[in-house]
């Protein structure tokens, strides 16, 4: 049974240093705005650039981290997963690295350049319904085909896959005041939050998510994890309906505080850094800087502020839509 206890600084280095032939070590750099210094009364941002990380996401390294877990006797079988697109893409990838396959079941809403990259890894796509029927088909294809089911958000060895996200931007910035992060179902949250605060206590940690897949913050409310009746949000990557019991653990143990940002913000984030840092993100890195700007600006002023921007995969034509939303919501904010 997974336990947080073993969620330890010295699991976290010896896990990213394993994984450390496999995954990149993405780049960590100082955002040139003179708009978002005098917005943010002298603060330094630093982007943690795992946009740039195999697969165009974060979740390439968890994914990793539980395939290489796989018994050898059990690698011939291949894997399994269940995910809106992202997390498919990368099981898809981790298989390709472990030279086996893939069957990963995909929401039948996905973004047909998610599906498509899905395939490009290697991954057999079958389609389901968004919700229960995904992960009823993944559990089919471990119970009748002996595939492993890496699961998108929960457990040890995604945390400690993810953890190397924290651990990197924290070896390259120094003394850091905050750390931000959008938070889904609390895979990449709880691997950069044990980080952040194994190396220092005293660096603040939030999270950022949508307001229509509150989840992770509900359940902190609450004091136990909680599964949502339903989800409305553009932030397909936030938007698990649930939180997890490990997940859960570590989020209520290590976050400061969660903001929520509406999809008309997440949008206003992605302009932001497309016009100060030059960058075309997913709605999911678009949620951590709204959270900065309409959140969190009063308490980050003058502060050293590192920035998880965890991912980029979107299509054109869906980023030009959500480009144009957020440049509109932004006419009337002066940021």
């Amino acid at each position: 049974m997974d336990k947080i206890e073993d969620v330890t600084l010295a699991n976290m280095i010896a896990r990213t240093t394993e994984l450390s032939q496999l995954v990149r070590r993405t780049p960590t750099i100082k955002l040139a705005s003179e708009k978002l210094k005098k917005s943010l009364s002298g603060a330094e941002l630093f982007l943690k650039l795992e946009c740039m990380q195999h697969t165009g996401t974060f979740k390439a390294r968890g994914a990793i981290s539980v395939a290489l877990q796989i018994p050898n006797d059990k690698v011939g079988y291949g894997v399994t997963a269940a995910s809106a697109g992202n997390h498919a893409i990368a099981a898809s990838w981790a298989a390709k690295q472990m030279s086996t396959n893939a069957k990963v079941v995909m929401a039948s809403t996905a973004n047909a350049y998610r599906i498509e990259l899905a395939k490009r890894y290697g991954g057999e796509v079958i389609l389901k319904e968004p919700g229960k029927a995904l992960f009823d088909e993944a559990e089919r294809l471990v119970k009748e085909e002996d595939r492993t089911f890496i699961h998108p958000f929960e457990g040890i060895n995604t945390t400690l896959g993810a953890s190397g996200v924290g651990l990197e931007l924290m070896d390259d910035i120094k003394d850091l005041d905050a750390v931000v992060v959008s938070v889904g179902g609390g895979g990449l949250m709880s691997g950069v939050s044990a980080a952040v605060k194994a190396i220092n206590p005293e660096c603040k940690v939030y999270g950022v998510e949508p307001v229509g897949a509150d989840s992770m913050s509900k359940s902190i409310t609450i004091g136990e994890p909680i599964t949502l009746g339903s989800i409305n949000t553009i932030a397909d990557s936030l938007s698990p309906p649930m939180a997890l019991p490990f997940g859960f653990q570590l989020c209520k143990r290590n976050i400061d505080k969660i903001v929520l940002v509406s999809d008309d913000e997440i949008c206003s984030g992605m302009t932001i850094l497309m016009e100060e840092g030059k960058l075309a993100v997913e709605p999911a890195a678009g949620a951590v800087m709204a959270g900065i700007i309409f959140r969190l600006r009063e308490e980050l002023m003058g502060k050293k502020i590192g920035l998880v921007v965890c991912g980029s995969n979107i299509d054109a034509k869906t980023y030009n839509e959500y480009n144009k939303r957020g440049s509109k919501h932004l006419v009337n904010f002066n940021f």
